[in-house]
């Protein structure tokens, strides 16, 4: 089967930036553009006739669901994956009834992106070539669907993180040097103070999505280098 078509719908570029390292390391998808307002996001899915959309909520223009409505008052069979800060239900209904295929809460973590994708790539598989459908066929389709529904809570980051900073510190490590970077480097490059960004890069550290690496000098104690945790 062909690479799946994904479009990048966001208007932080550096959010953006982080999403695309994400869907690089999925397989079966193939990123062919990013757009960064609801406008140009029209025009790409008109113009490039993308499988799946990664779709944000907020915009300085609008909101992501007017795209979503839009795409389907037009019988667009795109698809689409919110990804969002937002936690209200009022979204949550909305993108439910707009037809998405799952809701992921910023920020997000790279094991909640790679199952989103695996699953849409597991019903793709199964209903791509399907011409007739029998009703074991549809009970196995709506359950796995069902495993992919939103679940709003099970990311949630803990009192004291802010979703935007965290995102903002963890763009900050795509273009990381191997050997890492120190809080304080963090801090300068995300605008935050060395304590701050020390907060954020530990936190960061506790799930999984940064590495540490020890720096020794020649006095005092040795210097916590953080690594993105998709660097060798």
């Amino acid at each position: 089967m062909k690479p799946i078509s994904v479009l990048i719908v966001e208007d932080d570029i550096r959010i953006s930036k982080v999403h695309a390292k994400f869907l690089a390391a999925v397989e079966h998808y193939e990123l062919i553009g990013v757009a960064n307002s609801i406008s140009d996001g029209k025009y790409m899915v008109d113009t490039l006739q993308p499988d799946l959309i990664l779709l944000d909520l907020f915009f300085p223009e609008g909101n992501g669901i007017d795209l979503l409505y839009q795409l389907r008052r037009e019988h667009s069979d795109v698809d689409v994956i919110l990804i969002t800060a937002a936690k209200d239900m009022d979204n949550l209904n909305a993108a439910l009834k707009g037809g998405v295929f799952d809701y992921i809460i910023k920020p997000v973590f790279i094991d909640r992106f790679k199952e989103a994708l695996q699953n849409y790539y597991s019903r793709t598989l199964k209903t791509r070539n399907q011409t007739t459908v029998d009703q074991d066929f549809i009970d196995e389709l709506i359950k796995n669907n069902a495993a992919a529904s939103p679940h709003l809570e099970s990311k949630d980051v803990p009192k004291g993180i802010d979703p935007i900073t965290l995102n903002d510190v963890l763009a900050a490590f795509d273009n990381c040097p191997d050997e890492g970077v120190s809080a304080t480097e963090i801090g300068k490059a995300t605008g935050l103070a060395r304590t701050t960004a020390r907060k954020y890069c530990e936190y960061l550290l506790s799930v999984g999505q940064l590495k540490i690496k020890l720096e020794y000098g020649t006095i005092g104690r040795p210097e916590r280098k953080y690594i993105g945790s998709s660097s060798p």
